[in-house]
């Protein structure tokens, strides 16, 4: 029996988040350029996608690039984009063989202008999908997601719009860019860092946590599988006790 048989699907997280972490380290210990491990990551990406899709799992986002990506060398940058451009152009035709939406949060006006091209012609082409959404992180940062919810709701108080009292966390997550997403029952995260990352910050707080030691262009389907299953082998209790549930 193979991992995918074991998996109930009765229990299929709603949404899964991953952190895509060690394509620069998978590389370097191949003697090649960091972007050789980004572009040879676009292969865990697709086995990623295939899975959760054919697991039926609606939600599928992934941290393709954080705000503070940007401080890295020049060069690795441009290819970075580069390979954006390339991936969502080439993956288009399996997007739409298998229902895939693409959606994108992050500050999007930052990147070059042929990337949000692509990525715009992408969304629009893939609008009407509806077996899985594919979210993006692109030049992401949550704390900045943050922020700049709070001057949207700030401002509507100001005006007289919203009361100062319906602040609560259906509003507060209404503000968010995931609005309409809902929030991640499972973050992967690879290459043995447990950290978070300044990812999703306020959507993760109830998320199960699932970190593997293995480099991303290393994760396969069978890791996602195995990923799934202990977090159905978990007991959420959302700050409540086990006899309350």
């Amino acid at each position: 029996m193979s991992l995918k048989d074991k998996i109930d699907i009765n229990k299929l997280p709603q949404h899964i988040a991953i952190i895509m972490d060690g394509n620069g380290r998978w590389a370097k210990g191949l003697g090649k350029l960091r972007v050789f491990g980004h572009k040879n990551g676009v292969t865990a990406v697709r086995e990623t996608l295939e899975g959760v899709v054919d697991l039926g799992i609606k939600n599928l986002t992934l941290y393709a690039f954080s705000s503070e990506n940007w401080n890295r060398p020049k060069l690795e940058v441009k290819a970075l984009m580069e390979l954006l451009i390339n991936s969502l152009n080439k993956e288009l035709p399996t997007f739409q063989k298998k229902g895939v939406r693409v959606k994108a949060i992050g500050s999007i006006e930052s990147l070059p202008t042929n990337c949000q091209a692509t990525l715009a012609n992408t969304i629009e082409s893939t609008k009407d999908n509806s077996s899985c959404v594919l979210t993006l992180a692109l030049s992401y940062g949550s704390r900045a997601e943050i922020i700049e919810t709070t001057k949207k709701i700030a401002a509507k108080v100001a005006s007289g719009e919203l009361n100062i009292d319906d602040i609560n966390d259906n509003l507060i997550g209404n503000h968010l860019q995931t609005a309409g997403t809902p929030d991640p029952d499972l973050m992967i995260r690879t290459s043995g860092e447990q950290r978070i990352s300044n990812f999703l910050l306020w959507q993760l707080a109830y998320t199960e946590l699932w970190f593997s030691p293995k480099l991303w262009p290393d994760f396969t389907k069978e890791d996602l599988f195995s990923a799934i299953l202990d977090f159905q082998n978990r007991e959420r209790r959302f700050g409540k006790t086990s006899e309350q549930l």
